[in-house]
This record gives C-alpha cells, structure tokens and sequence, in this order.
C-alpha cells in the first residue's frame, strides 16, 4: 500500500491549547480512499525541528502531508522551511493574489501588505488554490515522492483535501481497495468479547484483519480487508459477518459505526413514535444527545431535569412514601419517573435514571455508580440496575448509553 505520514505545525497542539482534529479527519479519508498511514507527528513552530520531521517522514512514507504554519504572520513559517528543504525561492504569483482577493471583495475586508505577501509562492512547488481561505495549498514532489502543505484551519484544510489533494494522489499513486465493516457490541467487556469470538478470529484469512475499539459500554468491532477487486472483498466480509452475528445474536447493537442516538432517533422516526425523558443523576444527558441530532424535534418532546426530591414529586408525582420507603436511587422511583414524564409530555416512550454520580453519596448498599433505569411504552415498563463504580463524567456517559441501549430492546 501506498504509505501517508501527516505533521501537524504548530505549538499550540503541543501546550494543550487546541486539540488536533486535524489529523483524524484526514487519516480517516485518506484511508477510505485506500492509503496506508505510516505515523502522525506534531512538531512545533520552529524550522529545524520541521526540516528533521520532513527528512524522516520521506524516509517512511510515499506522501507526507502538513497543516499549519502558512498564514500572513511572523510565526507562520512552513511556507519559507519548505523552501529551504527543496532549495527553492519565493516568487509572486498571480492567480494566488486574485484568489486571495477575491476572498476579501467577498468578506468585505481590506487586504493589508501581510495578506498580500502570501502571494508569494516557492517556485518548485504546484500552487493549488485556497478556495476557503487566503494561504495557497502547496505541492512539491521529489524523487517520485509528495509533500503537500496546506492550512491548519480545519475547513480550509478538509476542502482542500477533499476537492484536490486526494484526487491528485488517487491520480498519481495507485492505492488499494480497502473495505471496512463496523459491528457495534453490547454486553461483553473487550476481554470477554475477545474470549467469545476468539475462534472465529482466528478463522479471518490474511487479507482481513480485526479491531477492538471499546466506548464506555459498547465495543465497535472493525474488519478491514485489503486487496484490489472491491467485490470479493465484500463478499468475503460479508460471510464472515454471517458467522458472526450466529455467534453473537442480539448482543449486535449495530452494523455500522452509528452513535446510539442515532439508532434511536432513526427507529423514532421509522415508526413515528415520540420519545421523553426523566433524569436525575445524568442532569439532562440524555436528552443532550438527542437534541445535538438535526430534526430531533419531530421525535424529542421535552425532559425534566429531575434532580432533586421536591421535583420528583412535585413535577413528576413521584408518591412521598415511595421515596421515603426505597430511596430515590430505586426500581420503584425510576419506573414512576418514567411512566409520568411519558404521560405529562404526551409520548409513546419514555426513559427515567437516577442513581449515584459520584464522587461522593455513596452508602454500603448504593455504592458511587449505582445506577437505576427505565424505560416505558403504554405496553410495558422495563428496569435495571447497573453499578458502574466509575468517575463521576463516565458514570453519566455509562448511564446515557445504557439507557438508549434499554430503550432499543423495548421498540
């Protein structure tokens, strides 16, 4: 396969100041579109240190590719490194200065001497045009290799990357066929899934290779299979998925790499169902994740943040004995929270929590992460108490999981 190293520039990604999501994105493209990533590597704003990375990076990869480092300001100093490197000068260019003002006539500003000055362009490079931004994309190639320099501004670069550098390299450089399959799992801890399907691991041929990739309560597996017809690797895929879902059955959440709101937004949607929710110790989580969903107004009709006792009973009608008899943290609580937000927001199903977040509150008999939850339809109210003993952010990301999981079981 053909191999793909990106350095991001800059040293804010090395203090902590801004997180690289750079480097995802494009790992993840570049890899649909059939290239081999060799390493990622963050260096900071100073020239030596970029020369060094650039010299080994070539000695790995057939394509190195940077973000960050090119702008109009003193420390923007990729541009005049590269330079160095391919022994190359600066010369004006044209067509970069008429991009670049076509982007202020648009944005309404006025150009100053230093947006101006990245007119100025190696001159044994290829310019590809910014057409989100005023910094040029550059190409360079050297002994059959390419280096491509571009923003670190996210959308600059994707554009950029989408539009003209991966169909450039797809042109220039052939790469396999690479076929992902994505499986979601409930119910098994990564060790114990991989106790489960350890024969039918060994059993995957050369050419497919197997990934554990576990969030919170779930575990995405991943097969990759590489080769070079796109159909008898599907084909292949496929019947080992066969195999797997035998084996597995229902704890398969999901055959795609789907969030579980989603699953449950989409299976709303399908069945014109409604959905509301009653939380305590997620403070509103839940339905967090569902409004970050575009259109989740026509399935999503409200929540209440339940938090303390006096709204559990005042809001929802949680009965005082009950409370006083079994705690708020109870089947008893959760299933009354559950069936009275369903019946107050005028819904088909409903989901209630409550449980202990932690770090404190805990007691010997409803230890930190002690967890109830329920769901409800007018046919039937299901609860389950899980302990997750975690810090108090993953408790409340377990809790949200496993409620949207419990939710899917009753639809």
């Amino acid at each position: 396969m053909v191999k793909v190293e990106i350095i991001t520039i800059g040293d804010e990604i090395l203090i902590g100041q801004i997180v690289d999501t750079n480097s995802a994105w494009m790992a993840e493209q570049l890899n649909i579109a059939g290239f081999e990533i060799a390493q990622i590597t963050s260096v900071h704003d100073d020239a030596d240190h970029i020369l060094s990375s650039l010299d080994m990076a070539l000695q790995r990869a057939d394509i190195v590719l940077i973000t960050g480092g090119i702008g109009p300001t003193k420390d923007d100093i990729t541009k005049q490194t590269l330079c160095k490197y391919f022994d190359s000068k600066l010369i004006f260019d044209q067509s970069v200065l008429d991009n670049i003002e076509r982007i202020f006539n648009h944005l309404l500003y006025r150009m100053n001497e230093l947006t101006r000055s990245q007119a100025m362009v190696p001159d044994k490079c290829q310019v590809i045009q910014n057409k989100m931004g005023t910094a040029p994309i550059t190409w360079f190639e050297k002994d059959g290799k390419v280096v491509v320099s571009m923003p670190g501004v996210p959308h600059e670069m994707k554009n950029a990357m989408t539009q003209d550098v991966i169909p450039r390299l797809e042109d220039k450089f052939q790469s396999a066929v690479i076929v992902h399959q994505n499986v979601l799992v409930h119910g098994y801890p990564e060790s114990a899934l991989a106790l489960k399907i350890e024969d039918w691991e060994n059993d995957l041929p050369p050419h497919i290779k197997l990934a554990y990739l576990p969030n919170g309560r779930v575990v995405k597996l991943r097969l990759t299979g590489v080769g070079d017809d796109v159909t008898v690797l599907r084909a292949a895929i496929d019947e080992k998925l066969e195999s797997l879902k035998v084996l597995l059955g229902d704890a398969i959440v999901a055959l795609d790499d789907v969030p579980l709101e989603k699953l449950v937004f989409d299976k709303l949607l399908a069945t014109n169902k409604t959905l509301a929710t009653a939380e305590s110790c997620t403070g509103g989580n839940i339905a967090h994740v569902l409004t970050l969903l575009p259109g989740s107004s026509s399935v999503f009709n409200g929540s209440v943040v339940a938090y303390s006792n006096d709204v559990k009973m005042n809001v929802l009608g949680v009965d005082p004995q009950v409370l006083a008899t079994h705690g708020a943290v109870s089947a008893e609580v959760v299933e009354q929270m559950a069936m009275s937000v369903r019946v107050l927001m005028n819904t088909d199903f409903a989901i209630a929590a409550s449980g202990i977040a932690g770090p404190g509150g805990g007691t010997d008999d409803k230890p930190v992460g002690s967890v109830w939850i329920s769901v409800s339809s007018s046919e039937t109210v299901k609860s389950k108490l899980f302990n997750f003993t975690s810090t108090r952010e993953q408790n409340i990301e377990r809790t949200t999981q496993e409620a949207l999981i419990l939710l899917l079981e009753i639809m």
